[in-house]
């Protein structure tokens, strides 16, 4: 009778005080621990819905137009957009630092104010007119976001001086290592500096309504700080966070997508310094598909800031082999992402602390990227992390030569087959019954008949995709 009033009370509530501590030692007990035996996805965030199947656009604002400002970058959104534009990243907007400035206008990743808008670019209504008009247009736009360093006069560093990494006699400290004289180094072991820069982070997708943001050098930083700050983003609303690092664990709880940096190696090497197809089909292919999360984004690049100011061109970079490189970048698993100038054959390195505008023309290079574009919007096998599909090698007898896969996700089905030589070659596609069928070539519009072990005649560094979707199933 005990046992049982007992566990009439337990259930209904408590029975004093010592009733709600076996109560909740009972609770306790009974919690259900997850089975360790059974898969989990790695990545625990939730991309943005919009994201699936999204390409990105970074936006070097200076360099962009003669005015250099918000309302003159406007006018070249209906262009991005009917490239299939979707998410476009601003490079830093905040206020440059002027002490120990680089060059007449200094580095956009010294900033002086993580509240304020460089007035170089135009005032805070010009920016939210432009997120607005973003918005309107069916885009998306993230900042680039500077958390690791402040410039020297960053009014945190005599408001907050402890906030910064200090050398052993006691002086501010720029990152160690590297030509960054114009800036000096927080100290992420303080937590006041943690809560001021989540809260900055929060005011601008509160309070201007961006989307996201591109973190600069995010992995030099603690990773919890990077995974709290993503909760807090995400309870505004769902954020895409693009960290420029390579790291596997960010992807759990705070980015979802990193810099394939290790692709542009590959890629680099290849084309212009004759190394094996191996390292990239081996090397980074493998290790992609073996052991990344299926969910996490990687970002496709051929140019960005860094490599065209401080690394050479597009050109210069992937000699003859770059279109049949940027096909690549926009076919295999990841996002693709083109850098401002690259669609109008951007061939010089534009200067970084000074004004130096694109010559904005007609190219190639910028119909490529839009029928990839294009084809990633409407082509499932193509779409981003777990809602594409996974690229499955197509073996063939010139692989040392020829890198042939397919992806393909749902009805939905791509396959590409690049010539990653200066040499003409004629390759037999082998075990290739499961990819039978008519597809349509994208860049010739031709309708092409997939036989078992095909033969393919490639010139030097040409490129064939052929499409299987909705528009010739």
């Amino acid at each position: 009778m005990i046992k049982n009033s007992l566990l009439g009370a337990l259930l209904s509530g408590c029975i004093g005080l010592a009733g709600c501590a076996v109560s909740n030692t009972a609770a306790t007990t009974a919690r259900v621990e997850p089975d360790p035996y059974q898969p989990r996805e790695y990545v625990e965030i939730s991309h943005p819905e919009w994201s699936k199947n999204a390409t990105l656009y970074q936006v070097n604002l200076r360099q962009y137009t003669r005015e250099g400002t918000f309302k003159a970058f406007e006018s070249h959104l209906p262009r991005l957009k009917e490239m299939g534009v979707d998410i476009l990243w601003l490079m830093p907007i905040n206020p440059i630092g002027e002490k120990n400035r680089k060059g007449p206008l200094g580095s956009y990743y010294s900033v002086r104010d993580y509240f304020g808008v460089n007035p170089e670019f135009g005032t805070v209504e010009d920016f939210k007119h432009l997120v607005d008009t973003i918005h309107s247009m069916g885009m998306y736009v993230i900042l680039d976001w500077v958390a690791n360093h402040s410039a020297w006069d960053n009014p945190l560093v005599t408001e907050h001086p402890d906030w910064y990494i200090k050398t052993r006699e006691g002086n501010f400290q720029s990152t160690p290592w590297r030509d960054y004289d114009d800036i000096i180094d927080f100290d992420y072991s303080q937590p006041d500096l943690r809560k001021y820069m989540t809260e900055a982070l929060k005011y601008w997708v509160k309070e201007l309504d961006i989307d996201g943001y591109r973190c600069d050098i995010a992995s030099f930083m603690p990773l919890e700080f990077w995974d709290n700050a993503r909760r807090e983003l995400d309870q505004i609303k769902p954020v895409f966070m693009l960290a420029e690092a390579a790291d596997r664990d960010l992807h759990k709880r705070a980015f979802d997508m990193t810099y394939s940096w290790s692709l542009w190696d590959h890629l680099h090497a290849i084309t212009t310094q004759g190394k094996s197809l191996s390292g990239l089909t081996e090397g980074y292919i493998a290790e992609h598909v073996s052991i990344w999360p299926e969910n996490a984004y990687r970002m496709n690049f051929i140019d960005n800031h860094d490599k065209n100011s401080w690394e050479g061109t597009q050109f210069s970079n992937f000699g003859d082999g770059l279109l049949a490189s940027i096909v690549l970048t926009g076919t295999i698993e990841g996002m693709p992402m083109m850098y401002t100038g690259q669609e109008a054959g951007l061939d010089r390195s534009l200067d970084f602390f000074d004004r130096d505008t694109v010559v904005w023309r007609e190219h190639e290079i910028g119909q490529i990227y839009s029928k990839l574009f294009h084809l990633k919007h409407r082509n499932q096998a193509l779409w981003n992390g777990s809602w594409g599909g996974t690229m499955e090698r197509i073996k063939n007898d010139r692989m040392d030569r020829v890198i042939a896969f397919s992806r393909q996700k749902n009805t939905d089905k791509v396959i590409t087959i690049v010539n990653m030589s200066a040499q003409p070659v004629t390759a037999t596609l082998q075990e290739s019954n499961y990819h039978t069928g008519v597809y349509t070539e994208l860049f010739s519009g031709a309708s092409y008949r997939m036989q078992a072990d095909a033969v393919v005649q490639l010139k030097p560094w040409e490129y064939r995709v052929y499409v299987k979707d909705a528009t010739n199933n």
